[in-house]
């Protein structure tokens, strides 16, 4: 079964954390491995009421990031999730987080960003639709 063992896909939304005036990136390392980076994402919850409220939520746990949603990016479904993404405008970053000691964060430009999070197709996929991505 695709969708691991749930009867419908998960939800889950996905922060791109952008620096729009410096044109970078914010990347987290994962906290189940961490040589791996990912953009702050996880799971739609009721109290959210809105998919952006939750992409807001994930970067604030996650990353620690403080700022104004700005953009709907795109939907990838997958066959055991479907991932909204949006980009995030950082207005703040916390100097204390949540999960602060669980991972690292870093200010990377569009290309190095999405070398880092390529070994995860829908993070990339949702990366090369953001308006930091050159234009085709």
């Amino acid at each position: 079964m695709g969708t691991k063992g749930r009867e419908v896909p998960r939800v889950v939304c996905c922060a791109i954390p952008l620096a729009s005036t410096s044109g970078k990136v914010l990347v987290i390392t994962s906290r189940k491995r961490q040589d791996l980076w990912v953009l702050p994402k996880g799971g739609w919850e009721l109290s959210d009421v809105t998919l952006e409220r939750a992409a807001s939520r994930e970067a604030l746990e996650e990353a620690g990031v403080r700022g104004n949603i700005t953009r709907f990016v795109t939907t990838i479904n997958s066959p055991s999730t479907t991932y909204h993404f949006y980009e995030l405008e950082v207005t703040t970053l916390d100097k204390d987080w949540l999960e602060s000691r669980e991972r690292k964060r870093e200010w990377v430009d569009y290309a190095e960003a999405l070398k880092r999070v390529a070994w995860k197709t829908e993070l990339a996929q949702g990366l090369m639709l953001s308006t930091l991505a050159p234009r085709r």
